[in-house]
């Protein structure tokens, strides 16, 4: 059951990251990443209003956030600081890359994943999913080189180490998720409503100094309706990962490769919407990438 609510949570990832390419082009990157944090924010506040004043009904529709120690909460803040990091990072390379450079460097995620899979967890892989694992790495390298034909040096161009470190960072978050669910047994509604609170508050802390005390950057900001959307995908697609990972047999290496299967909407889609190069090319390693994570799921 696990796995199907993976390929769900992997089938809004993808439209999310469609609606975020739209959301951050020709605009300010801050403020737009805090209205998407944000608007995933007021999805979930009715359910802890409801939580506060109307427990009972709240829990039989199953989305009670529950009431947590401090000590959680510093363990959620942590989350937030990790994610914080990598969407800034990410934000600001989507908008100055392709996305069908920026998502399949992003399906690196799982190799980071993997390896942290092993040594904290002990997850053991079988040989189908070590050949699915460096299927996905040479498929990435392939795709550097793609790239360059549309003057994207990777070795010189900033924003590709940009979403590198952001890849690691969302990778070390995803491996901190299995503690949070697993360990500290939270709830997916209670960690994602704190874990958005956490955040919007970390991002107006950035803002306070970056964006807001400039006139000329609060004008540049336009607003669009893909912002909230991507903050409505986002939370869809968590709950339904979170969900998966409540399962004790769930296997997070194997949870993360699935949620890379959502390149097929970012790339096929994606390329045809925003009118990007050497989209047939790009064929051949997302085809590397889709068969890695193929065999990992096989196996």
């Amino acid at each position: 059951m696990w796995m199907y609510l993976g390929l769900l949570s992997a089938v809004f990832l993808g439209l999310h990251n469609l609606c975020k390419k739209h959301a951050v082009q020709g605009n300010e990157v801050f403020p737009v990443l805090l209205g998407t944090i944000s608007s995933g924010l007021l999805v979930l506040l009715p359910f802890y209003l409801g939580s506060q004043f109307a427990p009972d009904y709240t829990k039989s529709l199953g989305f009670y956030i529950e009431s947590i120690s401090w000590q959680k909460h510093i363990f959620i803040f942590i989350k937030s600081v990790i994610m914080a990091g990598s969407w800034i990072l990410a934000y600001q390379a989507l908008k100055h890359l392709p996305i069908t450079i920026v998502t399949p460097i992003r399906s690196a995620g799982p190799f980071f994943t993997f390896i942290g899979a092993i040594f904290i967890y002990q997850e053991r892989p079988n040989p189908l999913q070590w050949i699915g694992f460096f299927l996905i790495i040479g498929s990435v390298i392939l795709y550097s080189k793609i790239g360059k034909k549309e003057g994207i040096v990777f070795t010189r161009n900033k924003w590709i180490f940009a979403i590198i470190a952001a890849t690691f960072l969302g990778a070390s978050s995803g491996l901190y998720d299995k503690f949070l669910i697993q360990r500290l047994m939270l709830t997916p509604q209670t960690l994602q409503f704190w874990f958005c609170f956490y955040t919007v508050t970390i991002l107006l802390v950035i803002l306070g100094f970056t964006w807001f005390p400039y006139a000329e950057k609060r004008q540049a900001f336009k607003f669009r309706w893909s912002i909230p959307a991507v903050g409505v995908l986002l939370q869809t697609a968590d709950y339904f990962y979170f969900k998966a990972l409540q399962d004790p047999d769930a296997l997070i290496m194997l949870l993360s490769a699935i949620k890379r299967s959502q390149i097929i909407i970012a790339v096929v889609i994606g390329g045809l919407i925003f009118r990007e190069q050497n989209k047939r090319k790009k064929l051949v390693p997302l085809g590397g990438i889709m068969l890695g994570v193929f065999l990992i799921l096989y196996s």
